[in-house]
């Protein structure tokens, strides 16, 4: 139940008052994601320099737990560099597919709350849109 209590509490702070929510109009890095199964819609902008992501943001539209998932993992990303930030996703994609270590969710700080989504199907896509963008994004990168 306290966990519970937890997840909500997060979740709804993220979702109300995202810290990354709003344009980079100096962003070097952008991509869309879409989760077309919902209509979820995000834009993801970074600006990276010297292989550290500087700063991030994001802007669209979505359910609560895409938008504080999201925020969540700008949280995590920025001031990492890009191969940090790689690996973070794949931690992350590890949790909600069951397969993450006690270690691995401890590296995603509070976006391990999402861990109990893998539970429930239909929001998965939710929960994975930004790390989702974000792995594209990086992915199409060369250092």
């Amino acid at each position: 139940m306290e966990n519970r209590s937890f997840y909500n509490e997060v979740l709804t702070e993220h979702n109300l008052h995202p810290a990354h929510k709003h344009d980079l109009p100096d962003a070097n890095l952008v991509l869309e994601g879409v989760n077309p199964s919902c209509g979820d819609d995000i834009l993801l902008k970074l600006k990276v320099e010297d292989g550290i992501i500087r700063e991030g943001s994001f802007v669209g539209d979505g359910c609560a737990v895409s938008q504080a998932s999201a925020d969540m993992m700008l949280d995590l990303v920025i001031g990492k560099k890009k191969e940090e930030a790689v690996k973070l996703a794949e931690k992350f994609f590890q949790m909600i597919r069951g397969t993450a270590e006690e270690a691995d969710l401890e590296v995603l700080e509070e976006a391990a709350v999402l861990q109990d989504i893998s539970h429930m199907p239909s929001r998965v896509k939710c929960a994975v849109l930004g790390w989702r963008t974000l792995d594209e994004m990086l992915a199409g990168e060369k250092s």
